[in-house]
């Protein structure tokens, strides 16, 4: 089994089209299909059937996709570790990270790096808490930045940052939206506008809400921090998000007013995964990131 022949057969498999495969890998039509007939051979087994001008995939051909497809993944991290061996700062690094981070944060932590760093390769994946979670437990993140951190995670290893207030955006025509502070409970009797359920950002807030004696009223629920931010401008509702998502884009017809009693707060960190070391780039960066632990300017402005 040669590599060249694993690759045509993924690239066939994706198209489901010789034809449009040979295109996509730049080869001959006649040289796809005959290293297709000749892995087939080897194993012993048909891994398409032809339905027309197209081929499908077969019960086994999807299983063995499943295994070459992981298989080429080991390949290209070998490859890299190798590389960032040989130049760290050179190297690639895959990051994830949550949209209340999205902003200001993440930017600033980016530009900071690169500062140092100008030829590191960085990718840049915005995903949901459990994604960001199970992308770098499967190996398809090299680490997360994301607040809180897992705590009874036990394939991810989780360093604390710091850690953030929340705080209440309401419109300017509340009557609290003149306060200087507020407390959790002055707000009992409000709508509120949350994450749907099963997101953190929600659970932190309903938790704080019912440790003070009432649940919220939640009118309005969405996944989107402009959104949430953009009912709330239009008098549906106030909500409560981290200080760091309050950076920026905040409407006009709003005003933002820190929560004092109780403080509602989350922890802001990385996730990194338990069951390996990291290479040497993703060490840089996940050095780079706990020596400014002790000063936010990066991450405040």
């Amino acid at each position: 089994m040669e590599l060249r022949q694993i690759e045509y057969f993924i690239e066939v498999a994706k198209l489901e089209h010789v034809t449009e495969a040979s295109y996509a890998l730049h080869v001959a039509q006649s040289a796809v299909s005959r290293q297709i007939l000749k892995l087939e051979a080897e194993l012993g087994v048909s891994l398409f059937t032809h339905e027309g001008r197209k081929v499908k995939l077969t019960p086994i051909g999807k299983t063995f996709l499943s295994y070459m497809e992981q298989l080429m993944k080991v390949m290209e991290k070998a490859k890299q570790e190798i590389n960032e061996f040989l130049d760290p700062e050179k190297g690639s690094i895959r990051i994830g990270f949550p949209s209340s981070l999205a902003a200001h944060m993440v930017p600033s932590m980016i530009s900071a790096f690169r500062d140092l760093y100008p030829n590191v390769h960085i990718h840049l994946q915005h995903g949901s808490y459990k994604e960001l979670v199970d992308w770098v437990v499967g190996g398809e993140m090299d680490l997360a930045v994301m607040g809180p951190v897992p705590e009874n995670e036990d394939q991810v290893r989780s360093d604390i940052l710091f850690l953030e207030n929340f705080m209440a955006l309401l419109h300017t025509r509340h009557p609290l939206a003149g306060k200087p502070f507020l407390q959790l409970s002055e707000l009992k009797n409000d709508s509120f506008v949350l994450f749907p359920k099963d997101y953190v950002l929600r659970e932190i807030v309903v938790d704080a809400c019912e440790q003070n004696g009432f649940r919220p009223k939640i009118a309005f629920e969405g996944d989107d921090l402009d959104a949430i931010k953009g009912l709330v401008a239009a008098g549906l509702g106030i909500t409560l998000l981290p200080e760091i998502a309050m950076t920026d884009n905040i409407p006009q017809s709003t005003v933002k007013i820190l929560i004092t009693d109780p403080c509602v707060t989350r922890n802001v960190g990385l996730i990194t995964p338990a069951n390996r070391d990291l290479p040497p780039t993703e060490k840089l960066f996940y050095e780079f990131l706990l020596n400014f632990k002790k000063d936010r300017d990066w991450v405040e402005g």
